[in-house]
């Protein structure tokens, strides 16, 4: 009885596996593809107690063992990028510049919460450069008020169907603008930050609706908006950086086109997976909330924050402006059949 559970539960994982390699933007394939890690331990799991557990009396018993040990090694190959021992895609920042630096903070504060002092007293401690929420409704902006004084340029879009969004910085803004790229309710901003030695930054933040049956059943509209700021950042001429809750996981097929069609690169490469959603369950994190980076620039620091009451994990990053790192920081390239991907994807009625 154990082995034939084993068997079962074994066989689905494996399936479960192989199911994002579809192509599709039904949310059941999308979904998916969020538990890659947790996918991969309990195959492993399932391999260590079916060597205790299944007899090898025929053929059977060793393609079920081999399709164990191959889903295993596809999961560790995926997963093995957002690890501390592969190589980073940014580099370390070699010197704190406040003059070339920036940082970031960026919550999902989760527009019911009510932690909203919790996340005041963080805000005031990480003393960051920008702040982005998302979810952020009128009450949030009310009782964030006291920001004002501390963050001179803002753009706040409050809405209260989950998607209100809100940056705060004590840097200059510029061409500041609240858009609707995809769906009508569904805002990003946009704006070009001065950095303190005069450098212009073109910033996007955005926060597109999830696959999933309550709301999308399919990722197209996601799938189309992220894809839309990566066309923008690759044809700026200035540094970019795009922030905010995508939605979507680090490692998906969508998340790796946006990068290879931007130009952009993710800092948690060779340095972890910062899993920021579900704050309340250990056991099923995903890394939902990103920043990403044109190659001027370098990492000088990136950490998870506590939780304040929301479903969401902060992030934090400190990334330091430096034109000679594009000497050394290769840029993602798309072949010429994912560029053609990416445009069928954006032209895609919603």
């Amino acid at each position: 009885m154990i082995a034939i559970s084993l068997k079962v539960l074994g066989y689905f994982i494996v399936f479960l596996s192989a199911v994002p390699l579809i192509r599709k933007d039904y949310w059941t394939f999308r979904v998916v593809e969020y538990p890659r890690l947790q996918k991969l331990l309990l195959t492993v799991a399932i391999l260590v107690l079916s060597l205790v557990f299944i007899r090898t009396d025929d053929i059977w018993d060793y393609v079920f063992l081999g399709a164990l040990l191959i889903n295993t090694g596809y999961l560790c190959y995926l997963v093995y990028p957002f690890t501390p021992l592969a190589p980073k895609t940014m580099l370390n920042a070699a010197v704190a510049d406040d003059r070339h630096g920036l940082s970031l903070l960026v919550s999902n504060v989760y527009q019911y919460n009510r932690r909203v002092d919790d996340c005041l007293r963080l805000y005031r401690r990480i003393d960051p450069d920008l702040i982005l929420l998302l979810e952020t409704d009128s009450w949030w902006t009310e009782h964030l008020s006291e920001l004002e004084s501390d963050y001179p340029y803002r753009v706040l879009h409050p809405r209260d169907n989950t998607y209100g969004i809100a940056l705060y910085s004590r840097l200059p803004l510029s061409e500041e603008k609240v858009r609707f790229l995809v769906e009508d309710d569904i805002p990003s901003v946009s704006a070009i930050v001065t950095l303190r030695s005069g450098q212009q930054v073109q910033f996007f933040g955005l926060h597109p609706t999830p696959p999933v049956p309550q709301e999308n059943p399919r990722s197209t509209e996601r799938d189309k908006e992220i894809l839309l700021i990566g066309r923008e950042a690759k044809k700026c001429r200035l540094p970019v950086i795009v922030a905010g809750d995508l939605n979507d996981v680090a490692w998906s097929y969508t998340t790796d086109l946006f990068l290879k069609t931007s130009g952009l690169l993710d800092p948690r490469m060779g340095r972890g997976f910062f899993n920021t959603f579900d704050a309340p369950y250990p056991l099923f994190r995903y890394p939902l909330d990103h920043v990403f980076t044109s190659n001027d620039f370098t990492v000088a620091d990136l950490k998870r924050l506590p939780n304040c009451g929301s479903d969401h994990f902060p992030m934090y990053i400190r990334v330091q402006y430096n034109p000679q790192a594009k000497k050394v920081q290769e840029e993602p390239e798309a072949a010429p059949e994912e560029k053609e991907l990416a445009e069928e994807k954006i032209k895609k009625p919603v």
